[in-house]
């Protein structure tokens, strides 16, 4: 069987478990409705404006934290990896920062800018950076001593050496990190919205919960899964386009 058909399976069968244990009674149908409850309120969802304005405010938060993560961790860390005094002076507070989860910035983020989206992209900006930082730092490490003894040699400059031997270096590292962080980044997003309140899936979910609403909130549960396999698609998408040369794409592509 192919991995489309097996994970096809998967679904049908987590949904007809989800069903069968809605259908016992063995949990309220007001904390558990069943599934084929929660699809209609999803395709009932998914025919308002006001869903779709909900996920485009999300989508924005989103995208928003994440390109300010990816241009300031590239531009920080690129500077930084080349100059050795600046990566010993950083390292200890880099290592201090990095492991602080975002969720604790949140009281900050609010006492800052309120609650208001700036607040969640203070909240989405910090994880994502950090997983893209350090990715960076250790591609422009990973540059061959030779290879750059070798593009002196030849004259290249500065300039020359970045675009020419450290960015395609350093590229999958980058790469790898933005996939990490376009998935934390999301995340982010909906927890944000339902801590802080800010327009999107996340707290609409929060007033599903307290209406209570349990197959709207579960259908949005839904809408985000679906929105984190997307992401997913579309990060890998942009690996194998912007990898087409690296040897582990191209090993993927001729399995």
């Amino acid at each position: 069987m192919t991995a489309r058909v097996l994970g096809l399976l998967g679904i049908l069968g987590f949904l007809v478990t989800w069903e069968v244990a809605a259908l016992s009674g063995a949990v309220s149908r007001t904390y558990l409705p069943t599934a084929s409850t929660t699809l209609l309120r999803l395709g009932r969802e998914l025919t308002t404006p006001d869903f779709w304005v909900t996920l485009g405010d999300t989508v924005i938060t989103w995208s928003a934290g994440l390109g300010i993560a990816v241009v300031a961790a590239i531009a920080l860390g690129t500077v930084v990896g080349l100059v050795p005094f600046l990566q010993k002076a950083t390292h200890s507070s880099v290592e201090f920062l990095r492991p602080i989860p975002s969720v604790a910035i949140i009281p900050l983020a609010v006492l800052v800018a309120g609650l208001s989206r700036e607040a969640a992209l203070m909240v989405v900006v910090y994880a994502p950076f950090w997983q893209v930082f350090v990715q960076v730092l250790h591609g422009v490490a990973d540059v061959d001593p030779v290879a750059q003894d070798t593009a002196r040699s030849y004259g290249l400059g500065r300039l020359d050496r970045l675009r020419h031997l450290v960015l395609p270096t350093a590229l999958p590292y980058v790469i790898t990190g933005f996939r990490l962080a376009a998935s934390v980044a999301l995340v982010l997003t909906i927890t944000a919205e339902l801590v802080i309140g800010n327009p999107g899936l996340g707290r609409q979910i929060e007033l599903y919960r307290s209406a209570p609403d349990a197959p709207g909130l579960y259908a949005l549960v839904l809408v985000t899964g679906g929105l984190g396999i997307v992401v997913n698609l579309a990060t890998r998408m942009v690996e194998r386009r912007l990898l087409r040369w690296h040897p582990s794409v191209r090993r993927e592509e001729a399995l």
